[in-house]
C-alpha cells in the first residue's frame, strides 16, 4: 500500500519534470476573469462567452481525446472539458500545458483555465478549455474525507479543504463579526482598538497569561479584557465606543472556552443597564439575522432557543432567587460551611482556595445548564462584581444583566461604576482575594482609580466573545475557530521528509 511518502516522492517526480519542459510550477500572475459560481449561476448571459477561471482540482477523468477536471474556488464548483483539438499544446513561455501533460497534474493542484462555457452533451455547465496553465503544484495528495478529529483541527487547512460545512462555517464567523460591527456602526459607535498588552490585567475574573517586553525590561499580561481601557475612552470623552478583537485567559480547554478568543465590547456614556437590555435585544437579533437569516435554533444539546420579534423583552432571572429556590441558600446570610456541603450535595468540587464568590458562581453554573432562554440574568450581589453599580436602595445588589441561552452565559453588562473612592475600595476588596490565593479576582488598577478622579460620565457597558457563535452554530469551542491551539506533536512521516532539521 502506497504511503504518504511514496504520493509525494511521485509528485516530487512530476515537479522535476514540469521545470524541464520549463513550466514554472509556481508562477506570480493569474487572469482570472470569473468564479466558478459565475459561470454556474450566470449560464444563461455568459454562454458561448471566453472566461478564464481557477481553482483547485478536485478530479481528474481522461478518455483519449477527451478529459474532465472538477474545479473548485470559494464560490463553488464547475467541470472543465477538454477536447484535445481545442486545447492549446504546451508553452512554456506563458506557463501553459497541453493535453499531453495533463498526466503531470494531480488533485490538489491549482490551476487557471480560458475557454467558452458551454453545456456538455449531458447537460453539464462547463467550461470548454482553449488554454490551461499550473498555478500550483501540490506535493501531498488531499484527502477525499478527513474524520480523525485530531488530524482535522492540526491540519485545520485540510480540514477547511474537505469538510465543505466547515468552510461555510468560517464564512458565517465573518459574517458575525461583521454583523457585529456594523449594528455598532449604524448605532453611532466609534470603534477604537485599545491595547492587548497591558501592565494591569482587569476588567474580568481571569489568570492572565505574562510576557515580557524587553524594550521596557518589564513584564506584561496579555489582556483578559477589553473594559478598563475603553472606559478610559470615555474619560477622554468618547461617548459610544467599542473594540472587536482577541482577548487572552489562562484557563483550561472546554466546550465553551478557549485561551485565546475573539470578543466585542462596547461602552455607551449617558444610560444605565436598562437601555443597555434594550439595545442587547435588538443588537442579537440583528446578528442572527444577518449570519443565520433565522431567530430560532436549535443547539447541539437540544434546547430551543427563540430570539423572538422585534420589540419583544426577553425575561428576567433574579440570581438571588435561584440560589434561593433551588438550593436553599441565603446569598448574603448562608454561611460558607454552608455553601460548601450545597457544593458536595450537589456533585461540584470544593477546593481550599474556594470563597463565597466562586462558590455561589459554580452553584449557579450547574443551573444555567438548564436553562434554554434567552434570559437576563439580573440582581447580582455587589461582592460579586466590582465594576458595576448598586441599585438604587439596596446597595447590595448590582445593576448588571447577563444575556443566558443555550445553557451559557452569552454576555455581561451592566450600569458602570464610576466612583472612584467606591472603585478604590472594591479593588482593596479583590486584591484581598488574591492575597488570599484567588488568581482569578482582579487586580489593583491605580491608573484606573486614577482616570475615575477626572470624571467618568454614567455609562453601561457590554461584553461578549463568541461563545454566542459557537452555541448557535451547535459546535465546541474548538471546532468554533479556525486554528485552535495544540500541544505541538511532529508525526514520524514528516521527520523522515524533512530529515535535515531539528524537530
Amino acid at each position: 500500500m502506497a504511503t504518504l511518502q511514496d504520493y509525494r516522492d511521485e509528485r516530487l517526480r512530476k515537479l522535476a519534470e514540469l521545470r524541464e519542459l520549463g513550466i514554472n510550477p509556481y508562477p506570480a500572475q493569474s487572469y482570472r476573469t470569473h468564479t466558478t459560481h459565475d459561470v454556474v449561476s450566470k449560464f444563461d448571459e455568459l454562454e458561448g462567452q471566453t472566461v478564464t477561471i481557477t481553482g483547485r482540482i478536485m478530479g481528474i477523468r481522461k478518455f483519449g481525446k477527451l478529459a474532465f477536471i472538477v474545479l473548485r474556488d470559494q464560490s463553488g464548483q464547475v467541470q472543465l472539458f477538454l477536447h484535445a483539438p481545442d486545447v492549446a499544446p504546451l508553452e512554456a513561455s506563458e506557463d501553459r500545458i497541453g493535453m499531453n501533460e495533463l498526466p503531470l497534474l494531480d488533485t490538489g493542484d491549482f490551476v487557471e483555465a480560458t475557454g467558452e462555457v458551454i453545456k456538455t452533451k449531458t447537460g453539464e455547465i462547463s467550461v470548454g478549455v482553449k488554454s490551461l496553465r499550473l498555478l500550483t503544484k501540490a506535493l501531498r495528495p488531499m484527502p477525499t474525507e478527513l474524520t480523525d478529529k485530531e488530524q482535522r483541527l492540526r491540519r485545520r487547512y485540510v480540514d477547511m479543504s474537505v469538510n465543505q460545512e466547515v468552510r461555510e462555517r468560517f464564512l458565517r464567523r465573518s459574517k458575525f463579526w461583521q454583523a457585529t460591527r456594523d449594528f455598532m456602526t449604524q448605532h453611532d459607535f466609534v470603534e477604537i482598538n485599545i491595547p492587548v498588552l497591558e501592565t494591569t490585567a482587569g476588567g474580568a475574573d481571569a489568570t492572565p497569561f505574562v510576557t515580557h517586553m524587553d524594550a521596557l525590561d518589564q513584564d506584561f499580561y496579555l489582556r483578559i479584557s477589553h473594559e478598563l481601557p475603553l472606559k478610559r475612552l470615555l474619560v477622554a470623552g468618547y461617548e459610544k465606543v467599542f473594540d472587536i478583537g482577541a482577548r487572552f485567559r489562562n484557563e483550561n480547554y472546554s466546550d465553551e472556552h478557549l485561551p485565546e478568543h475573539v470578543a466585542m465590547e462596547w461602552y455607551w456614556a449617558y444610560v444605565d443597564w436598562e437601555k443597555g437590555m434594550n439595545l442587547t435585544e435588538d443588537m442579537i437579533r440583528f446578528i442572527v439575522d444577518k449570519t443565520w437569516g433565522r431567530r430560532q435554533f436549535t443547539l447541539a444539546d437540544g434546547k430551543m432557543v427563540d430570539f423572538g420579534a422585534d420589540g419583544e423583552h426577553f425575561p428576567r432571572m433574579s440570581f438571588v432567587d435561584v440560589i434561593k429556590n433551588e438550593y436553599g441558600l441565603d446569598v448574603f446570610e448562608s454561611s460558607i460551611e454552608e455553601i460548601a456541603a450545597k457544593l458536595k450535595e450537589n456533585g461540584l468540587e470544593v477546593e481550599k482556595q474556594d470563597n463565597r464568590q466562586r462558590s455561589l458562581d459554580k452553584l449557579w453554573k450547574k443551573y444555567r445548564k438548564t436553562i434554554a432562554g434567552p434570559v437576563f440574568l439580573i440582581d447580582m450581589p455587589t461582592f460579586m462584581q466590582p465594576l458595576a453599580k448598586t441599585q438604587p436602595g439596596n446597595p447590595q445588589l448590582t445593576e448588571q444583566f447577563n444575556l443566558v441561552f443555550g445553557g451559557s452565559e452569552m454576555c455581561k453588562a451592566f450600569s458602570e461604576l464610576n466612583d472612584p473612592i467606591d472603585q478604590y475600595h472594591r479593588f482593596l476588596e479583590q486584591q484581598k482575594l488574591r492575597d488570599a490565593g484567588d488568581d482569578e479576582a482582579q487586580m489593583m488598577d491605580i491608573d484606573y482609580v486614577e482616570a475615575l478622579e477626572y470624571a467618568m460620565p454614567p455609562a453601561c457597558g457590554l461584553g461578549f466573545s463568541e461563545r454566542v457563535f459557537w452555541s448557535l452554530e451547535g459546535v465546541s469551542a474548538r471546532e468554533g475557530v479556525p486554528f485552535p491551539a495544540l500541544r505541538t506533536e511532529i508525526d514520524e512521516t514528516t521527520k523522515a521528509i524533512y530529515p535535515d532539521i531539528t524537530l
